[in-house]
């Protein structure tokens, strides 16, 4: 019975693995010719070397794969249970006495690695290769600054317009920077020439310097209408944000640090929104009491004590201390929440997908695998748009994070749980 076990086992899971390796690079090339094609549009236009080009891919494809896990094993289980049962095989073997668990086992097992496997290329593989992404990037601005800043063009970034004349040697001539100084004060800033300074000038990881030559700039004080401040240098360094400069790159933030950083990040944030909620709420008090104090004092009549009128209009306004101390979760905190169990919520969705898939394929008579394929499809784009709904809300309502993103595999769960029942329990 062992031997007759290890080798229905190794027939399912072999057919599961040959599917799910044909589904993974089926998604895989999805997510690459997106990418390739806007790297064409973005670099290979403009005379990047080709194996800069090579390697910018290679480091973006921990999130290529990524992605590709969960839909993988949701359309190849189903293309594997569908073609097992149209081929009448799942009948064969229970009627040799072979119960659905052991079925289902090779299924369910293989669906717990490609989780875990998931989950160390997000949580270890994906920040590494975009920490290397975004360092050869810089690096190719500044070797070629028309990467980014194009021969007489004007490009935006937040409120930050350049334009920009002739690039030649990359040097940039004739540039003009209309932006906003610290005070907020409308500035305009031209050059005869500028050019990128180097990763070792100084500028930090995530600042891009240009320098300037014959500067002169103009600023408007807000304030006042008519006054106006002028300079004028021989150099001078303008840095800006690489992460505003270059739409192309990801900067590391949540989505591209490991769990255990992400929950550092959170820790970090709930720690101080404490000390700022105990600061706020130490003002509250202590604004009551002098509120009440003074009040109390004007008063010609006093018919209760100052302690009990105190704790009379306490307890009145008790019900908009919310509001007045500013109790509300920062949206950059939530951010940091959503994408925590995001990263748990996503790998782990392939085993959900096994779940649901073993019962769901089971129902196929025929045509097994095209049909597979297609319900893995449907599937797979409504799992995506519940993802993405479910972060939207978590950002822009008050609903749990953990809800939010866990509520796709949820219901992924529960449909699975259903289909179960009518297809084993019911008989």
């Amino acid at each position: 019975m062992k031997s007759r076990f290890s080798l229905l086992f190794r027939y399912i899971a072999r057919e599961f693995f040959f599917s799910f390796v044909v589904c993974f690079f089926f998604f895989f090339f999805i997510f690459f010719v997106n990418q390739i094609l806007f790297l064409a549009e973005k670099i290979l236009e403009k005379h990047v070397p080709v194996k800069d080009v090579f390697m910018l891919l290679v480091y973006f494809m921990p999130s290529m794969i990524s992605l590709s896990f969960p839909f993988a094993a949701l359309v190849a289980c189903l293309m594997t249970v569908g073609r097992l049962s149209s081929d009448n095989e799942v009948m064969a073997m229970q009627a040799l006495g072979i119960r659905h668990v052991k079925i289902f086992a090779p299924l369910i097992i293989l669906g717990l690695v490609f989780s875990l496997s998931s989950f160390y290329i997000n949580d270890y593989l994906m920040p590494y290769g975009t920490i290397k992404y975004t360092k050869l990037y810089k690096d190719l601005i500044f070797s070629n600054p028309a990467l980014e800043l194009e021969p007489f063009s004007v490009k935006e970034y937040l409120d930050t317009f350049i334009v920009t004349g002739e690039i030649k040697d990359n040097v940039i001539h004739d540039i003009v920077i209309f932006d906003k100084d610290n005070d907020g004060n409308k500035r305009i800033i031209t050059a005869d020439e500028a050019w990128f300074l180097g990763s070792n000038d100084g500028n930090g990881p995530g600042v891009i310097s240009l320098e300037l030559s014959n500067v002169f700039s103009h600023s408007t004080d807000v304030k006042k209408e008519y006054d106006y401040n002028y300079f004028s240098a021989e150099k001078m360094v303008y840095n800006i944000l690489f992460s505003n400069m270059s739409s192309s790159v990801r900067t590391l933030g949540p989505r591209e640090m490991s769990a255990a950083d992400v929950y550092k990040g959170i820790r970090e944030m709930e720690r101080e929104a404490a000390m700022d909620q105990e600061t706020r709420l130490e003002g509250f008090n202590s604004r009551i009491k002098d509120i009440c104090e003074n009040y109390y004092l004007m008063c010609n009549d006093h018919p209760v004590s100052k302690s009990t009128y105190e704790k009379n209009v306490r307890e009145g306004l008790s019900r908009y201390k919310d509001i007045l101390i500013g109790e509300e979760e920062d949206r950059n905190l939530r951010i940091y929440r959503l994408e925590f169990y995001k990263k748990f919520s996503l790998p782990f969705s392939c085993l959900c997908f096994v779940l649901f898939a073993f019962p769901a394929g089971l129902f196929s008579k025929r045509s097994g695998k095209t049909v597979g394929f297609g319900v893995g499809l449907l599937f797979s784009l409504f799992y995506w748009c519940m993802m993405f709904a479910g972060h939207t809300i978590g950002v822009r309502s008050d609903v749990s994070p953990f809800l939010s993103m866990w509520m796709p595999d949820i219901v992924i769960l529960a449909i699975a749980l259903i289909l179960y029942v009518v297809r084993f329990v019911k008989r």
